[in-house]
């Protein structure tokens, strides 16, 4: 067996982790912004002003260990690097943008 033999069972896992650590990031974000402008106040016992923010920075933080441990779990050394970085990029935006969409309601 040859190191392209094993190539197409490796690029299934490194091909779908960054879209997968994308939709984390989307679907966190969107749960947490709808919950907030729903009138939630208890964030992990945290009732105070901000305290909504600090759960999107958990999104946020599963998102980054989710993006290295998909990428270690594919087993393709090559390209590391690039696609834990395509991968917290992406998940940076939604973040970005519910921080946005947060504004009016911890504000």
């Amino acid at each position: 067996m040859t190191q392209d033999d094993a190539e197409p069972a490796a690029t299934g896992l490194a091909r779908w982790a960054v879209p997968i650590v994308w939709a984390i990031s989307l679907i966190g974000t969107a749960a947490v912004v709808v919950l907030a402008w729903a009138g939630t106040t208890d964030w992990f016992h945290d009732t105070g002003p901000y305290a909504a923010l600090g759960v999107l920075g958990m999104v946020f933080a599963a998102s980054v260990i989710s993006a290295l441990l998909l990428q270690l779990a594919s087993r393709r050394p090559h390209g590391y690097v690039g696609r834990v970085s395509a991968s917290i990029a992406g998940a940076v935006v939604p973040v970005a943008v519910g921080a946005l969409a947060l504004l009016p309601v911890v504000g």
